[in-house]
């Protein structure tokens, strides 16, 4: 009986990781795209300025509208939010995408790090985690090989898309709260360290960071071409932040954008992985909630 249960946990395990992708799948270098650019079921999505865009891209890519991945801007609300899974289907169906696409995300510009790894997590929240890709290095790693460009627009054929939608992607107000300084799970702060330590402030917010987060500066995790660091500078950085094997990680920022480029490196790296959707937005509105100033915790 114990090994039927070890291997019905092993399984769900695998599970869960597929449904969220691999490590060989969640990052594609520019010689795996050039080899599939034909590929009949490949989507390819851009992300960056739309002028740029329409100047040069990989050829058959199709632009985002980040702004449509996103619920808009209201009074009282929070600035960056997903979308209910079905307008998200909609909206990503409108770009070509299917259930059974094979999905590339990369970024014109390395200023767009953080919305390519934002728009990962929003397809990973809608069932499509394990047929996504983000090129590493992005646009620019492909233009600097030389590889081809294009100013040519792509026509695009509606896709058929299902959404089915995740519960262990989004981890909520009330989840933080509770899980504060629990072993086990390691609430991540992902912003500079200077708003983890309090001594900068974003208007209207309060100072500091959720009790008992580490710092793991999304920037971090990138070099100066905008890869994602080996898998063993990633695996030191979160042990640096407290990650030890078999934790959750749980990442927050301001609003919620730049803590996916940490949801995407933990799932690459094969955490369990949460983001704080509301963020240090939410968190510092509740004046009820504590905060912590301080020198980055280690």
């Amino acid at each position: 009986m114990r090994i039927l249960i070890l291997f019905t946990l092993f399984c769900a395990a695998v599970f869960a990781s597929s449904a969220h992708g691999t490590r060989e799948s969640l990052l594609v270098s520019t010689v795996w795209l050039a080899d599939h650019l034909h590929d009949s079921n490949l989507i390819v999505l851009a992300l960056g300025d739309a002028k740029e865009f329409a100047g040069q891209h990989i050829p058959g890519a199709i632009q985002l509208d980040f702004n449509a991945i996103q619920t808009p801007p209201g009074p009282g609300g929070l600035t960056l939010e997903l979308p209910p899974a079905a307008d998200l289907a909609a909206a990503f169906s409108g770009l070509g995408i299917s259930n059974d696409s094979r999905i590339i995300l990369y970024f014109t510009d390395g200023k767009w790090a953080s919305r390519t790894t934002r728009t990962f997590l929003t397809l990973d929240a809608i069932g499509l985690g394990g047929n996504t890709s983000i090129l590493d290095g992005g646009f620019g790693v492909w233009k600097s090989e030389g590889r081809p460009v294009t100013a040519e627009i792509r026509p695009i054929t509606p896709g058929h898309l299902n959404a089915h939608e995740q519960s262990d992607v989004i981890a909520d107000l009330d989840y933080v709260r509770a899980n504060m300084n629990r072993p086990g799970v390691d609430i991540i702060d992902a912003r500079n360290p200077e708003y983890y330590t309090g001594a900068s402030t974003a208007t209207g917010k309060r100072a500091g960071h959720i009790p008992g987060a580490t710092n793991l500066t999304f920037s971090t995790l990138l070099d100066s071409s905008g890869r994602f660091k080996s898998p063993e500078v990633l695996a030191s950085l979160f042990r640096d932040a407290g990650v030890k094997p078999g934790d959750r990680v749980v990442s927050y920022c301001h609003i919620g954008q730049q803590a996916t480029v940490v949801y995407f490196a933990a799932r690459y790296l094969g955490y369990d992985a949460r983001l704080y959707d509301g963020s240090w937005e939410e968190w510092s509105a509740h004046a009820d909630l504590p905060a912590s100033v301080g020198g980055v915790r280690k």
